[in-house]
């Protein structure tokens, strides 16, 4: 007897990867944008290979009607049932449709892997615009890096989300890279003060300045705000880069 189990998990993957890629942007939750094309082919082969085995169906199976089943019970073997545990292969298939993974957020960055600033050996020079917008990991390595300290005194614009930095108190504002999938996120912060957090996983720009600690340009500076203004914004259409504050932000 042919069994409905794998047309239904194929269907509905299938459904669910092209809803959550053509019709949300939910997928990008879960991998970076330009696996997009690829989550597409995926459902639609899924949805495929889930018509082609209804339409197996319409075969007739000399098996089915007792052959194998005669050679089964000889052995002591039956395969008309599906385990009952294969069914909860449904709920992950079901959530692609039905429920929305949150976003990863502050208890994602307190507890990912930090992101390694790569080294850098020349800087060019900073444009003369103020407030000037700039990536957390620009900053974080012209604070570390930059031996000509183009940061100092610049009043500088970041965005971001809130992530509480925990039992010392105040915040980091994070942003969070996925370089291929969710599972391999990571993070980047800085630390702000002079400015009261808003709620953890908050969307904010920050306007300030470098806050003083260790020598600026080596490792010992740390990579720290003195906020002046702070707002709320938006969350980005893809939250998972470290990018430039949008215009108007």
């Amino acid at each position: 007897m042919k069994r409905p189990l794998p047309v239904i998990l194929l269907a509905l993957t299938g459904a669910g990867l092209l809803y959550a890629s053509l019709f949300t942007d939910v997928y990008l939750r879960y991998v970076r944008p330009g696996m997009h094309l690829m989550l597409v082919a995926s459902g639609v082969v899924l949805l495929a290979l889930a018509a082609a085995e209804a339409w197996s169906w319409r075969k007739p199976d000399a098996d089915d009607h007792g052959g194998a089943e005669h050679h089964d019970e000889e052995h002591g073997h039956d395969h008309a049932g599906v385990p009952r545990a294969a069914w909860l292969l449904l709920l992950p298939a079901l959530s692609l449709l039905l429920y929305a993974p949150p976003a990863l957020g502050a208890y994602t960055a307190s507890h990912a892997a930090a992101k390694e600033v790569t080294r850098q050996s020349h800087f060019d020079p900073l444009p003369a615009t103020s407030p000037l917008p700039i990536t957390l990991t620009d900053f974080t390595r012209r604070v570390q890096q930059d031996r000509g300290q183009a940061v100092k005194g610049r009043t500088v614009r970041m965005t971001g989300i809130v992530t509480p930095a925990g039992k010392g108190g105040g915040w980091y504002l994070t942003r969070i890279i996925i370089s291929c999938c969710a599972a391999d996120a990571q993070t980047v912060k800085v630390r702000v003060y002079g400015a009261q957090a808003p709620s953890a996983n908050t969307w904010v720009a920050v306007t300030g300045a470098w806050h003083p600690g260790g020598t600026l340009g080596t490792s010992s500076a740390p990579a720290a705000l003195d906020a002046r203004t702070l707002k709320k914004v938006p969350r980005p259409v893809n939250g998972y880069t470290d990018d430039l504050p949008l215009p108007g932000m």
